[in-house]
């Protein structure tokens, strides 16, 4: 049986492994299908796509896309996309551009707390495209601020603390648009972590269906059976195709390992029905 992951991170964005090392390790948890889905850019893409011909692995290629939606952020993941795609691209961008201009209000929140050197700090543990919150907690915990970095989103990074920046990300018909634009398949991803009530996470999947998404994150890392089959619920009701994915960032967080998530329900119709 083919072994799906289809929602991970690299360095390229936030996570703590380099594609290479990121498809290897897939390897050695039994993966066989990967998609590489960093935050808002594709730069890790190739250096994946080469490492995985080394290896019994194919590796889709994919971004995650951070959303504003009715106060609430977000993400939405495309899968199988072209990254050689303008409009893709110029859209990705954006966010990125506004990621660094959000990084900047987030380190000087924190030098007015009596936080200095903030942005320097976050920016040695980013990429050249991307520094976000996650950075900046390695920089705390780093510089003795905080135990980890739960305890620095807790402590700094939260609404009311202080160095929260609340995120203004693109909207949902964008981000939908240009994996479409992209020939990829636009998915929910980890539906129940934005903590909405049943009829807010409805609207949600209304909204992104009128917009051509297709697709639900209907498994994914550190999840309990009974959100397993809430979520394949709403993918049966909402006629949506089911993705899975261990949304994997790295080896020191233990709950969240690459392959390692529920198996999809009987009842689901795969997102890789599309591709074979």
């Amino acid at each position: 049986m083919t072994h799906y992951d289809l929602h991970c991170h690299s360095t390229a964005s936030d996570g703590a492994l380099s594609p290479k090392a990121l498809v290897e390790r897939a390897v050695q948890q039994g993966v066989d299908v990967l998609a590489l889905t960093d935050h808002d850019g594709t730069e890790g893409i190739k250096a994946a796509l080469e490492a995985a011909t080394e290896q019994p692995l194919i590796l889709i290629p994919g971004v995650e896309i951070s959303v504003s939606w009715n106060s609430s952020t977000v993400h939405i993941v495309g899968l199988n996309i072209d990254i050689e795609n303008a409009k893709l691209q110029n859209g990705l961008a954006n966010i990125r551009q506004y990621r660094q201009q959000r990084a900047e209000q987030i380190a000087q929140r924190l030098e007015k707390s009596g936080i200095s050197g903030a942005l320097e700090g976050a920016g040695k543990y980013a990429s050249k495209t991307m520094l976000g919150r996650m950075h900046f907690a390695q920089f705390l915990v780093e510089q003795g601020h905080a135990s980890n970095a739960k305890d620095v989103f807790k402590r700094f990074l939260v609404r009311g603390k202080p160095g929260y920046v609340p995120g203004q990300w693109t909207d949902l018909e964008s981000a939908v648009e240009w994996i479409i634009e992209a020939g990829g398949q636009a998915v929910i991803a980890h539906p129940l972590r934005y903590k909405m009530t049943g009829t807010k996470l409805r609207r949600l999947i209304d909204d992104f269906k009128t917009a051509g998404g297709q697709a639900i994150e209907v498994s994914s890392g550190h999840q309990h059976p009974d959100q397993l089959r809430n979520v394949a619920a709403l993918a049966k009701h909402y006629e949506l195709l089911a993705s899975c994915g261990s949304d994997f960032h790295g080896p020191e967080q233990t709950w969240s390992e690459l392959g390692r998530f529920l198996p999809l329900p009987a009842s689901c119709k795969p997102v890789w029905s599309l591709w074979q």
